[in-house]
């Protein structure tokens, strides 16, 4: 750490302390040029995770997009707000696991289909048609049949 007084980078740490919900360490620094003491504060980066679209071009990740999505493939079937938010938490989950910085829509919508199959056959061929662009009835049959 360089020196606020005189610019050096060679100093000892005197002191650190978390803070109460553990997200910054406060550390009190002494330069060993000049011997003023001065304090940093560390934290965790976060790097937010970015979705890759088919395009190539990059988003910030919205997991509200995802419900969007569930909830209009789910309209006018019988499943709870409750179990919409179980697959969204899920999908979420999975992402942050497997994913540090970005994630490409492909697999997204995978684990959508994944789980609106689970949650309702209707639902899964409702997102599929809009997700794969079915072109003719034989698209359709297929993805019925894959349910």
């Amino acid at each position: 750490m360089r020196c606020p007084f005189c610019s050096v980078d060679n100093d000892k740490v005197v002191d650190s302390r978390s803070s109460s919900d553990g997200g910054v360490v406060r550390r009190r620094r002494e330069c060993l040029a000049c011997s003023k003491r001065f304090t940093t504060y560390e934290r965790i980066e976060e790097t937010p995770l970015r979705v890759v679209k088919k395009d190539g071009s990059r988003a910030p990740f919205d997991r509200e997009k995802i419900r969007h999505g569930i909830q209009r493939a789910c309209e006018k079937r019988p499943v709870s707000a409750a179990q919409i938010d179980e697959v969204v938490a899920e999908i979420d989950n999975e992402i942050s696991r497997k994913y540090d910085r970005e994630v490409p829509t492909r697999v997204i919508g995978e684990m959508v289909m994944e789980g609106l199959k689970r949650l309702d056959k209707v639902a899964y061929v409702r997102f599929a048609s809009v997700y794969r662009e079915f072109k003719d009835l034989e698209d359709f049959v297929a993805a019925v049949k894959g349910a």
